[in-house]
């Protein structure tokens, strides 16, 4: 019988926020793979947890992978851990649950600390609906792409940034996104913990004279629905009404249907539109 493979998430700065579940799982399994073992032995140490260990990071996640499920198709049961946090989120994880699962072996997830989660109740930000983009590209033209692609979200958009690369990717958002309102979330669970609720322009002239240290999760006001409706009525309107109509009636589109959706884009009533045409005549 194959054993299972536990995703263990770990504190991400306080040590109290370690779960029951996780200690007495780390303790129970038979191997546990670590992103940096010299990292972990201090967390297992502090737990008391003697189960021997292997390391699973980003450079031989393929090769280690497979030994990893050798081993439990041979019937060991395995835990994964990151540095901090819950493996697969910005962690490695995400290709030993994939080979996990073509294997036929079992994967459950204990539930723990994760800095998105964390940051985004604390941030003052929409909670409802938010996109995670973790860490961007260091690539100047693709991180560019990235973030064009998240000029009109309208959820709040997380990101995991390293405080030395903080400013350099606060000035990357203001190119692209404009003067956003977003939180700075830094030392989260630690002792001094901080959420900056401020704006983009103001957070580079803090961070700029102020060096940031520790790891930061920014968190990006989303647009609203209405700003995108206004500015996509505000480009309607650079149109004339000649070319607005002959754009739907050169489509096929009836007089009457095409009026229906000129109205619609320059946010008037179609009466309106009727009127204007008839003094246009």
């Amino acid at each position: 019988m194959s054993g299972k493979l536990y995703l263990c998430a770990t504190p991400i700065g306080n040590l109290e926020d370690m779960t029951f579940r996780a200690v007495r799982t780390l303790s129970e399994v038979d191997l546990i793979a670590a992103e940096d073992t010299r990292n972990s032995i201090k967390l297992l140490n502090h737990f008391n947890i003697k189960t021997p260990m292997t390391s699973y990071h980003e450079f031989n996640k393929i090769e280690k992978g497979k030994h990893l499920i050798e081993e439990m198709l041979q019937g060991k049961n395995v835990a994964l851990i990151s540095d901090a946090g819950t493996p697969g989120i910005s962690d490695p994880g995400e290709e030993l649950v994939q080979m996990a699962y073509e294997a036929g072996i079992v994967v459950t997830s204990l539930p723990g600390a994760c800095a998105l989660i964390t940051a985004l109740t604390i941030s003052g930000r929409s909670t409802r609906r938010f996109v995670f983009e973790a860490f961007l590209p260091v690539d100047k033209k693709e991180r560019h792409s990235i973030l064009e692609e998240l000029v009109n979200e309208t959820r709040t958009i997380i990101l995991y940034e390293a405080p030395h690369r903080l400013v350099k990717t606060l000035n990357a958002l203001h190119e692209v996104l404009g003067n956003r309102r977003i939180t700075v979330c830094r030392e989260l669970t630690k002792r001094y913990e901080t959420a900056f609720l401020t704006t983009i322009e103001d957070a580079l002239a803090f961070y700029t004279d102020s060096e940031p240290k520790g790891e930061c999760v920014v968190l990006i006001e989303g647009r609203t629905r209405e700003e995108l409706k206004k500015e996509e009525q505000e480009r309607w309107a650079e149109w004339t009404l000649e070319a607005h109509m002959d754009y739907y009636l050169g489509q096929g589109l009836s007089k009457k249907e095409a009026m229906k959706l000129v109205a619609s884009d320059r946010g008037v009533s179609k009466r309106e539109i009727y009127s204007q045409l008839l003094e246009q005549e």
